[in-house]
């Protein structure tokens, strides 16, 4: 797991860039994956944080986009890279209760107990049972 200071940030970034930074975590939000992937594709980091510590894969995660989240994993995104309040992203899929998303960085070999609250914890929390006896099964 990487600490949010290891990766590259928009903090980083010349200000006449900040415009297009704001743009690739919107299209990471969105679930604009064609567009995403292709900026990614082209130099941008796919591990790219803005000023939360929030990754494009933490955005797209969280908001429900498990194509953009396998694209992103495909390009290198780290799936266990917490943010600046110690949440992973695979936590915050559980918490919005994204299987598909949850699905996607599970298979990617994410780790359930990366981060604070971690996705064991949240599946304990929101009793799912399916979900925490899953996360369980890996040692």
């Amino acid at each position: 797991m990487s600490a949010p200071s290891d990766r590259p940030s928009v903090d980083s970034l010349p200000p006449e860039a900040l415009q297009l930074a704001t743009k690739l975590f919107d299209l990471a939000r969105a679930g604009s994956t064609p567009e995403l992937i292709q900026y990614v594709s082209h130099g941008i980091p796919p591990n790219l944080t803005n000023q939360a510590g929030d990754t494009l894969l933490m955005l797209a995660a969280y908001h429900g986009h498990a194509d953009t989240v396998r694209e992103l994993i495909a390009a290198g995104a780290d799936v266990d890279a917490v943010n600046n309040k110690g949440q992973a992203p695979i936590a915050g899929a559980v918490f919005k209760m994204h299987d598909e998303v949850v699905r996607a960085l599970w298979d990617a070999g994410a780790d359930p107990k990366a981060g604070h609250p971690n996705a064991l914890d949240c599946a304990k929390m929101f009793k799912r049972e399916d979900l925490a006896t899953l996360f369980s099964s890996r040692g």
